[in-house]
């Protein structure tokens, strides 16, 4: 080979060889304030050992809740936000593959028959040339952009980041509702606890009725006595059915949530205590690989730095290489054949020269919008720390107020109990009787209420800490790259378990 030949095949080599003009990627994670080493509201029901994490998996059998793992269960098979989310996921899968066939020649293949007939009279006409005649033609042509300036890798970059963002959206939304589904089915059974306690209370009261009656027949109570004690007796009564009201509010919110109707469902009255589970929070460090809106967040950012080389290649020439060949005659039997072949063969180039300051824009606005999203993923990550560190510290203190409280129930019950005692004595009035009944009703549901505070600041926690999910389960590039179901009836895939 000679050196001129040489020269030009490394040439034409630099000339192929694509130019990357994205900048360097680097996670926005190196531009957020130092992160500490431990949480500030961490607690002493904590594990010691800080690099314990949630387990992966169903996070909500922690509760240890037969009902509850049921409840969710359906809610990941059948909750129809649940589905859009997926549906929104293919949809970008989709789009990354429609980027990605850019990068790749687009073959078209074409044939045609037609009867021509020519005016008589048409200028320019040659007399020999005949008025009808046939045409058939069998052709195909190549089209393909040289990618010179990575634009079309960098588009294809782009989607792919969007795609797995919305992975991780999915992922997100997913846990949102079991958390959503948990926080009311706690709820729900704060009420059947509650409930419980006033049928308790009713039957209770029924009883210091009759005594009061019996009292008031043997002359020994007034009738002022008598209607208090109905009046402490029906207010309860009230108090109960409209526990009743609220519970069913949230089983009807419950059978939403797992996608079935209301009218339909329904979930027993069962008094249940559970108990508030030890949750290993790891090391504030993980908690930007826990959290799928974190993730999110970095995967748009990443895609806003893709299109940032999108904007600056579109300063640059566009290379594109066309072949267009075929066959073409009047006669059908003789259509491919050497002397009916035609062929065009060649590159094209296109350059701005003048556009007005568009591309100028267009870069400054791409840029922009990078920094938007910097600021959104920092934004992010201050409001998850701000959750962890809320929902820590709720359980902290939540907990010193039921040890508190449950000391009160025992005082305000035997308060109340002795001051009946008193009454049937004759020592006191039935009115003292009412202000230590009422005091020891509010101190039980006082309890009751902070149990289940405790419940949902546990799960506000585990969804603060990401539920057990991880950025290593977010889609790949080929994950990403694979065609989505193309029939629309086509049962779409469950969402993947946290």
């Amino acid at each position: 080979m000679s050196r001129r030949t040489r020269a030009l095949a490394l040439a034409a080599t630099a000339l192929l060889a694509s130019c990357d003009l994205a900048p360097t990627y680097e996670t926005p994670a190196k531009t957020l304030p130092i992160v500490p080493a431990n949480y500030k509201e961490a607690g002493p029901w904590q594990p010691a050992t800080p690099a314990d994490r949630l387990p992966r998996g169903p996070w909500w059998t922690l509760y240890h809740d037969a009902t509850l793992d049921r409840l969710e269960t359906q809610l990941i098979a059948a909750n129809p936000d649940l589905a859009a989310a997926v549906a929104t996921y293919n949809s970008f899968q989709d789009n990354a593959l429609q980027l990605n066939a850019n990068l790749f020649p687009f073959v078209l293949a074409g044939a045609s028959s037609t009867r021509n007939r020519e005016s008589s009279e048409r200028p320019l006409r040659t007399p020999p040339q005949a008025t009808g005649y046939n045409a058939h033609t069998l052709q195909a042509e190549v089209r393909y952009e040289v990618d010179l300036w990575d634009q079309l890798h960098n588009e294809v970059n782009s989607g792919v980041a969007l795609a797995q963002a919305s992975a991780a959206d999915l992922a997100n939304a997913q846990l949102s509702l079991e958390a959503s589904l948990a926080t009311s089915y706690l709820t729900l059974r704060e009420l059947d606890n509650d409930i419980k306690l006033l049928v308790d209370t009713v039957a209770a009261y029924q009883r210091y009725l009759l005594i009061v009656r019996q009292r008031h027949e043997g002359e020994i109570a007034s009738g002022l006595e008598v209607s208090q004690a109905a009046f402490q007796l029906e207010a309860a009564q009230a108090q109960e059915s409209g526990l009743r009201a609220q519970r069913a509010v949230y089983e009807h919110m419950i059978a939403a949530l797992v996608g079935q109707s209301a009218s339909a469902f329904s979930l027993p009255i069962t008094p249940t205590t559970l108990t508030v589970p030890v949750i290993p929070t790891g090391v504030p460090s993980e908690l930007l690989q826990r959290r799928p809106d974190i993730a999110a967040a970095e995967r748009r950012v990443a895609s806003q730095n893709a299109l940032i080389g999108v904007a600056r290649a579109a300063f640059y020439p566009v290379l594109d290489l066309n072949l267009l060949g075929g066959f073409q005659s009047s006669s059908s039997p003789a259509l491919v054949s050497l002397p009916f072949r035609f062929w065009t063969l060649g590159p094209s180039a296109v350059m701005p020269l003048f556009e007005g300051g568009l591309l100028r824009a267009q870069l400054a606005q791409a840029v922009a919008q990078w920094q938007q999203t910097g600021e959104n993923y920092r934004a992010v990550v201050l409001a998850a720390f701000q959750e962890v560190e809320d929902a820590l510290s709720n359980i902290n203190y939540l907990t010193l107020q039921d040890q508190q409280q449950q000391a009160a129930v025992r005082d305000a019950v035997r308060t109340q109990d002795l001051a009946f005692d008193l009454y049937q004595g004759g020592a006191v009035n039935y009115l003292e009787v009412i202000v230590d009944q009422t005091a020891a009703l509010e101190a039980q549901v006082t309890e009751i209420g902070l149990q289940e505070a405790r419940l949902q600041a546990s799960v506000a926690l585990i969804r603060a800490l990401g539920g057990g999910w991880s950025t290593d389960q977010l889609p790949g590039r080929g994950d990403v790259l694979t065609l989505t179901a193309m029939d629309p009836h086509t049962k779409l895939p469950p969402a993947p378990a946290p």
